[in-house]
């Protein structure tokens, strides 16, 4: 199992910290102890992307509430930094899928499982979060999948 993400990460922070750049110094560190955060909670050591992606795609959504958050309470420069933190966070992601590709996915998915009812659900986002871990919103995902189930 490769750990390219993690790398990419240490050699941007060492990037940052040569160019002065404080705001993205920052964003990357937040990020590196979020994985070493997992590792000692877990005693273990991180050793494949797919674990990385989890929780980068994790402080991602964090960042989106929080910037809701924050529009909803007119505080702009807050929701500046959250926005910010996400285009940093988001450049250590893979590309996002379209919709059309999420749609094809989610076709695929209702397909493989035989899911007929709400009830399958599970059985669908079982079969879809390894394929778009990182790459797509998983709560608008949800809705689409409800939607298609209803």
């Amino acid at each position: 199992m490769s750990n390219e993400i993690k790398a990419s990460l240490t050699s941007e922070m060492k990037v940052a910290m040569k160019a002065k750049e404080k705001e993205r110094l920052a964003v990357i560190r937040s990020m590196l102890a979020a994985i070493k955060q997992v590792e000692i909670d877990g005693q273990t050591t991180i050793e494949d992307d797919a674990e990385v992606l989890s929780i980068l795609d994790k402080m991602l959504k964090q960042r989106r509430d929080s910037h809701q958050q924050y529009t909803d309470a007119g505080r702009p420069e807050l929701a500046e930094q959250e926005a910010y933190e996400m285009t940093v966070i988001q450049e250590f992601l893979p590309s996002p899928l379209t919709e059309e590709e999420i749609s094809g996915l989610i076709d695929e998915a209702v397909a493989q499982s035989g899911a007929a009812s709400m009830q399958d659900m599970g059985k669908v986002m079982g079969l879809l979060k390894p394929k778009m871990q990182g790459r797509a919103d998983m709560a608008e995902v949800s809705k689409l999948i409800k939607a298609k189930l209803a």
